[in-house]
């Protein structure tokens, strides 16, 4: 059983997560104006093609600007749809159906900006090394994902350096975002999963996406 998300995503050039985030506003913008979003718009020649038609697990993060604070995520931590699908549902869900904010206005778009992070396939950290957890957890490397029979959390690798959290902060925190005591990680049958994620972000709304520092 893996202990940790060793492996990294496909080749993904640069463009290609310019071209997510950019399909992302796209897709948000359409919902809010009561349009249908084309999936088949954003189709590209060669690679980026390849790689936007490929399954992989994404986070939509929508901020305000200039202040950055948060105004929406939402994901599939799983490849379960095209990237292209995935990008457009998370990006329209963050937007419309967090449950933590309201709904965003389309007078509200120019004042976004847009992340979106793309994410390895989970792996679930070996449950006979459960005391050495949080040191096979790398901060700033790796996205948790608790989980407990009907209880489940996730945080993405970028959450804990931006909280200041070590990596036993950064377990009781995604406890705690799936309902469950701080200290529940230790407890069998707890599993935990880690993740990786390339990270693209606007600089300010609707600039060309960068991948993200750090």
């Amino acid at each position: 059983m893996a202990t940790t998300a060793e492996t990294p995503p496909g080749p993904l050039p640069p463009v290609a997560g310019a071209l997510a985030v950019a399909w992302a506003r796209r897709a948000l913008a359409a919902a809010l104006q009561g349009r249908r979003v084309a999936e088949a718009a954003l189709a590209e020649e060669g690679p980026t093609s390849a790689v936007l038609d490929a399954p992989r697990g994404v986070f939509v993060t929508l901020r305000s600007f200039p202040d950055r604070q948060l105004r929406g995520c939402v994901g599939f931590p799983r490849a379960s749809y095209p990237l292209r699908t995935a990008v457009a549902r998370a990006a329209v869900a963050a937007g419309l159906d967090d449950p933590r904010f309201p709904p965003v206005g389309l007078e509200e778009l120019d004042r976004l900006v847009v992340e979106v992070s793309l994410l390895t396939e989970p792996a679930p950290l070996d449950e006979a090394r459960r005391e050495e957890w949080p040191e096979l957890i790398q901060v700033g490397r790796h996205g948790l994902i608790v989980e407990e029979r009907n209880h489940g959390g996730l945080l993405l690798p970028q959450v804990a350096p931006e909280q200041g959290w070590d990596s036993r902060e950064f377990l009781a925190g995604t406890c705690e975002k799936a309902g469950l005591p701080p200290g529940a990680w230790r407890r069998p049958g707890v599993r935990v999963l880690t993740f990786e994620a390339l990270v693209f972000e606007e600089e300010r709304p609707a600039a060309a996406a960068r991948p993200r520092a750090g």
